[in-house]
């Protein structure tokens, strides 16, 4: 039988392992990305590891999420960003240059090659046919040093599209729609790989909305072939020499195949709290909205601004809504200045911000107190805003539009018929706000500001464990609950004292405080614990303020993983209704833990205070294990050195 393609690309890369679905994999990375939130901590771990410069074919620092200076903090981790890449090769994409992955997408993409990024919706580059894949900023690191990285194989599903979106529906409602069908764990352990005639009809920008979103479903990543569409693209952006034809076989086999049917989808809008809450744009029209913002990564390419600019000409935005727009990098701002799109927005009385971010990670933006928020972003959950009470409701850029022109949540179809807006033929190129590294970077001196601290490690695993159980939680905690974004705290991303005062605060304003008193302690958690971003923050501040391990029915693949860099120990219930035993404040003792582990055994949890014992089972590779055992992935390295 053939191949998909998927196992295609990582045949190419296997450095290591067998391609069976769970077993762990070793494979080569070609590309590196990272941005200013997740960037300093990665390359503080990469100086760590000790290499002159990074082996990769390229690696690209970009500065796009922690933009607002309102002291020295943001700014000087940007300095020691343009540094320490001037030192070690990498290329510097400067604060306004855009987002980082509408940037990639647009200026160094290539068919075929492996991407990782210190980013949960690195994906956005399977739009182009790349096994683009999110992790922490530690696997960045140590890619960025030439080895592997390793991760279990994934099932691969096909998604087969069939038919033509309508007049009105969006990208956006071809990846809402697989959200409510799967869920934000539907895609855990598994790619979503796209297929059947509906490919042809999509434009890379739309494929890369949605290979973007597929970061919501847990998914490893997702990917469209590389076509004459591809081709098409790169060739607008002066890059058709990096195109290569990719597609899966003719007769290939699949671990799951869904059927979607573009021709039958309508607008969608995903509710708060999740982006799997997802119901018709219908059955809520009417529904009183005080603010709506389009742009961030997933819906800020030139072809949605020119769209919204297009449906909102000649109108004004409706009295009670302010209306943000955020151009995902330079070349899209500057297309809409020289099209008069921009010029178009600002006369309907749209806000535009810069090229970055902003309030998708609750830089800026806060809705007002109970507002109803309609975002063409990817993430709704609560409080990531900036307000805990808002809420935000998820849509396409066209959704939005209408949304922001009557004032209420609308179907864009009720206004008629839809402008036309095509992809570009030719991009406007102008890459002065990237910097290559030099040839010689001996004299190059990198800069640390007084906000950066030294990196935070722990010891071996102690052959037993003991102390409090500070924290019960339920299903779905996501990263933001774990250790949250916003103004106030991304300033903190390079001080892990400072940041951890931070931890769990969104859940219990108290855990740092009683994490600090108890000196050692684990967390429980339901299903798909530590689902969204790839921070690694939210396990780093966590080891720093003394939890050893974390009690769970299900992890979230990249937050596992951090976890186990850092030396906490991620176990799972082996029976689902032992986690309602435990109570927040009972005692817990894991005893001959280490040999435990060693020997490939169930490890218990004895209760102390109740009195009761409960097997946990835990996903680890030996390789895995042998980083638990040292007390996190920097150590383990440095002992295997």
């Amino acid at each position: 039988m053939g191949e998909n393609l998927t196992r295609k690309i990582i045949g190419e890369h296997l450095v290591s392992g067998e391609m069976s679905p769970g077993a762990e994999i070793g494979l080569r990375i070609d590309q590196t990305l990272t941005q200013d939130a997740t960037g300093t901590m990665a390359y503080l771990q990469f100086e760590a590891i000790g290499l002159e410069r990074v082996k990769t074919e390229l690696s690209v620092s970009y500065v796009d999420h922690n933009m607002l200076q309102s002291d020295f903090r943001n700014a000087d981790d940007h300095l020691y960003l343009q540094t320490v890449a001037a030192r070690h090769g990498i290329t510097f994409s400067r604060p306004g240059n855009g987002i980082c992955h509408q940037v990639h997408l647009e200026r160094f993409g290539v068919p075929g090659k492996t991407l990782l990024g210190a980013d949960s919706h690195t994906p956005t580059g399977g739009g182009l046919g790349m096994l683009a894949i999110g992790a922490g900023g530690l696997d960045v690191a140590v890619a960025m040093a030439g080895a592997p990285f390793y991760v279990s194989m994934p099932k691969v599903v096909l998604v087969r599209l069939e038919g033509k979106l309508p007049p009105w529906v969006a990208a956006k409602d071809v990846i809402l729609e697989l959200l409510r069908r799967l869920s934000v764990k539907g895609g855990v352990g598994k790619v979503i790989e796209y297929g059947g005639l509906g490919v042809a009809t999509l434009t890379v920008p739309e494929r890369a909305t949605i290979t973007h979103m597929g970061a919501e479903l847990g998914a490893t990543t997702s990917i469209f072939p590389s076509d004459e569409r591809t081709r098409e693209f790169l060739a607008a952006q002066g890059r058709e020499q990096d195109w290569r034809p990719l597609a899966a076989d003719p007769d290939a086999e699949y671990d799951q195949v869904i059927t979607l049917d573009l021709s039958e989808l309508e607008p969608l809008v995903a509710c708060p709290h999740s982006p799997d809450n997802v119901v018709p744009v219908r059955e809520l029209a009417g529904l009183p909205v005080q603010q709506v913002c389009i742009g961030s990564c997933t819906n800020s390419s030139v072809m949605d601004l020119e769209k919204v600019a297009a449906m909102l000409a000649g109108h004004t935005v409706a009295p009670g809504v302010s209306l943000t727009i955020s151009p995902g990098s330079k070349q899209a701002l500057t297309m809409i200045a020289k099209s008069g799109a921009l010029a178009t927005l600002v006369a309907a009385g749209a806000r535009v911000l810069e090229s970055a971010c902003g309030p998708c990670l609750g830089q800026g933006q806060a809705p007002s107190s109970g507002a109803v928020s309609v975002r063409s972003f990817n993430r709704n959950f609560q409080g990531r805003s900036g307000t805990t009470d808002a809420q935000v409701y998820l849509a396409s850029a066209e959704v939005c539009a209408a949304t922001a022109l009557r004032g209420a949540l609308t179907d864009p179809r009720e206004l008629g018929e839809m402008p036309v807006v095509t992809m570009p033929q030719a991009y406007v190129l102008n890459d002065n706000m990237v910097i290559a590294p030099p040839a010689d970077a001996s004299q190059v001196e990198v800069v640390r500001g007084p906000n950066i601290k030294p990196l935070p490690t722990r010891g071996p695993l102690d052959d037993t464990l003991q102390g409090e159980l500070l924290l019960v939680m339920g299903d779905n905690i996501t990263t933001d609950h774990i250790l949250p974004a916003g103004a106030k705290i991304l300033p903190l991303r390079s001080n892990i004292p400072a940041i951890s005062e931070y931890a769990f605060t969104r859940v219990d304003p108290t855990f740092p405080e009683r994490a600090k008193a108890a000196g050692s302690g684990f967390v429980l958690g339901g299903e798909n614990y530590g689902q969204g971003s790839s921070r690694e923050h939210a396990a780093l501040a966590p080891m720093y303020l003394g939890v050893r391990a974390v009690l769970a029915k299900s992890f979230a693949r990249i937050h596992q993983a951090n976890l186990i860099n850092f030396g906490i120990l991620p176990l799972v219930f082996a029976r689902p209704e032992d986690a309602e035993r435990l109570k927040q404040g009972d005692v817990l003792r894991l005893p001959e833990v280490r040999a435990r582990l060693s020997a490939g055994q169930l490890v218990t949890v004895v209760d102390v205070t109740q009195g009761i014992e409960i097997p946990m089972t835990y996903d680890l590779s030996e390789r895995q294990i042998e980083i638990i055992l040292a007390g996190g992935l920097l150590n383990y390295i440095q002992a295997t050195a």
